[in-house]
C-alpha cells in the first residue's frame, strides 16, 4: 500500500535511500548537499524556505521523494514569477506561500521526481496538486527539470522554458588550444587577449579540489562570496560552515579556482562536478583585474573539463557574454500548477506568447555563435 508523508527536514530520510532514488551523481540533488543547506543554516524561514519534503512509501520502504519547500517569496529560484505574484496580489489574494520543488539557490537541471518508475513519478506530481489544494495555496512549481521527467506532468501544468549557456566538448578537444582552434578568428584573438591581461597583471591561477583546501582557504572563498553579494546589495544565504562542508562531503567533486598575486588570494570561484559535468557557482574578487572574471569563472573551468575528461560545463544562469566565450544556448524546463483555473488560463496564454519570443531569442543567439562552423542548438 502506497502512502505519502511530509518531512520538515531532509535528515528524516536515510541518505543512502535518498541518493539511490536520485540515481544520479548530480551533487545538487544529493542528500549531503540538500541536508547541508538545512543543517548549516542556509535554508530557513527567514529566507523564505520551509522544508516540506515529500516521501512516497510502500510499507516502510521509500519508493519516491521530492525535494519540496513552502516558499514565502521567490528569491533563490532563478525561474522568475514576480509578475505572477503581483497580479495575484492585485486581485486581493495571497500568492505566498507557494510550493516549490527545486534545489535552493541552484539553477541547475537535475532529478526532481525521485522515483524508479514513470507511474511513481506521476503519483508524486499528483501529490503536488493535491497538496496545493489541501493547504489552500496559490500554486506549485517544479524548476530545472530534466527532459526525461517532463512526461509526468499533464495538461493542467503550465510549461515554461528558458535558455542557459553551456560549454560542451562534442568535438573531442584535447586541450585549450584545440578548443580555441574551433572558434572564429575574432573570438580566438579576444580570449587570448583576456588571458594575457591576467598574466601581465602578475596574477597566478590554480584550480584545486575542495578536499585539499584548508579551513583558512575555505574561509577566504566564503569571504569572497560575501563580498560579491554585498557589492550587489543581495542577501548572502550560504554560510561559511556550509562551504567547509562541501569540501568534506565532496572532496573530489567540489573545486575552487583561486587567483593569487604576490602570494595573496585576490579572487576565487567555486565549482561542483559530477562524473561528466562541471557546475560553476559563485565568485568574488578583492581587486579589479581586467579579464580575471572570465579567467576564473570560464577558462579555468574549461581547462579543468579538458584535463578531467568532463563533457559539459554549466557556469550558471543568464549571461549573454558567455556565448562569445564558447558557451552555447541550451533549454531549461519548468512546470507550474496554478490552483485558480481562470488565472491559470490567463497565464497559459501569456506563456505561449513568451515561448514564441524565447524561440526567436534562441535563434538570434545562434546567429552570433563564436564557432567557425555553427553548431546545432540543444
Amino acid at each position: 500500500m502506497l502512502t505519502l508523508r511530509t518531512h520538515s527536514a531532509l535528515d528524516a530520510f536515510d541518505a543512502l535511500e535518498w541518493d539511490a532514488l536520485a540515481s544520479s551523481d548530480n551533487p545538487f540533488v544529493s542528500h549531503a548537499f540538500l541536508s547541508g543547506l538545512e543543517t548549516h543554516g542556509c535554508v530557513r524561514e527567514v529566507f523564505g524556505w520551509r522544508a516540506q519534503h515529500l516521501g512516497l512509501y510502500e510499507g516502510s520502504a521509500l519508493t519516491g521523494a521530492l525535494p519540496l519547500y513552502l516558499k514565502g517569496n521567490s528569491h533563490g529560484e532563478y525561474v522568475f514569477d514576480w509578475s505572477w505574484a503581483h497580479a495575484w496580489q492585485r486581485a486581493g489574494r495571497d500568492y505566498y506561500p507557494k510550493l516549490l520543488c527545486a534545489v535552493p539557490y541552484s539553477p541547475v537541471t537535475g532529478p526532481r521526481l525521485l522515483a524508479g518508475t514513470p507511474a511513481q513519478r506521476t503519483l508524486l506530481v499528483e501529490a503536488l496538486v493535491q497538496k496545493t489544494h489541501e493547504l489552500e495555496l496559490s500554486s506549485a512549481h517544479v524548476n530545472f527539470l530534466p527532459e526525461d521527467e517532463l512526461a509526468a506532468f499533464d495538461e493542467r501544468w503550465l510549461t515554461r522554458f528558458d535558455w542557459q549557456f553551456h560549454w560542451r566538448n562534442d568535438r573531442g578537444w584535447r586541450d585549450f588550444a584545440d578548443f580555441l582552434d574551433a572558434l572564429n578568428h575574432k573570438r580566438r584573438k579576444a580570449i587570448r587577449h583576456e588571458r594575457m591581461q591576467v598574466a601581465r597583471a602578475g596574477v597566478v591561477c590554480e584550480f584545486r579540489d575542495g578536499g585539499a583546501l584548508s579551513d583558512v582557504e575555505w574561509r577566504a572563498m566564503h569571504d569572497l562570496y560575501l563580498s560579491t553579494f554585498e557589492e550587489k546589495g543581495n542577501t548572502p544565504t550560504l554560510t561559511r560552515t556550509f562551504f567547509r562542508q562541501l569540501g568534506r562531503a565532496f572532496p573530489l567533486r567540489s573545486h575552487v579556482a583561486f587567483a593569487q598575486r604576490d602570494g595573496n588570494i585576490i579572487a576565487g570561484a567555486l565549482f561542483l562536478s559530477s562524473s561528466d559535468t562541471l557546475y560553476g557557482r559563485y565568485w568574488g574578487a578583492r581587486e579589479q583585474v581586467s579579464g580575471l572574471h572570465f579567467e576564473l569563472c570560464y577558462y579555468q573551468g574549461i581547462e579543468y573539463c579538458l584535463r578531467a575528461g568532463l563533457a559539459r560545463f554549466e557556469p550558471g544562469a543568464q549571461g549573454e557574454h558567455k556565448l562569445s566565450r564558447g558557451f552555447l544556448p541550451v533549454r531549461t524546463h519548468s512546470r507550474h500548477y496554478i490552483a485558480d483555473e481562470r488565472f491559470r488560463d490567463a497565464l497559459r496564454s501569456a506563456l505561449q506568447h513568451e515561448a514564441t519570443v524565447m524561440e526567436s531569442y534562441g535563434e538570434e543567439l545562434l546567429q552570433h555563435s563564436p564557432f567557425a562552423q555553427r553548431e546545432a542548438r540543444a
